[in-house]
């Protein structure tokens, strides 16, 4: 069974580009234009093995939607990676504290995304 990557971004073009990117490399994928979309998604029985968010999007950003993530039990151990242009230090370390598992900063190469994934997704 394919894993599910919930793809977290309000760009559409990246959630296309890395759309692609995991479905040819064997990942079922599923989107939310923002953290609370996102949330709602969750909340309404999509299981993620891996969550992939950019950090700041309109209505909910994605630290706090890590951290709401975070909150959920049956969410609590599922990584997530963050893909953003903040490559601020101050800012990792509040993404590190909400709870996110990594921190990518754009652009990275599909090779380089999957590449991660795999690491953070035994099994992947």
């Amino acid at each position: 069974m394919a894993m599910k990557v919930l793809v977290v971004d309000d760009s559409i073009t990246m959630v296309l580009s890395l759309k692609s990117t995991l479905t040819m490399n064997g990942f079922e994928v599923e989107t939310a234009n923002n953290g609370q979309a996102a949330l709602d998604k969750l909340k309404s029985g999509v299981k993620p093995s891996l969550i992939l968010t950019d950090i700041n999007m309109p209505i909910m950003g994605g630290l706090e939607m890590i951290a709401h993530v975070r909150s959920l039990p049956a969410f609590r151990f599922v990584p997530i990676l963050t893909l953003t242009t903040e490559s601020d230090t101050a800012k990792r370390d509040e993404g590190k504290r909400a709870g996110a598992t990594g921190w990518l900063v754009k652009p990275v190469s599909g090779d380089d995304l999957i590449k991660v994934i795999r690491k953070v997704l035994p099994g992947a």
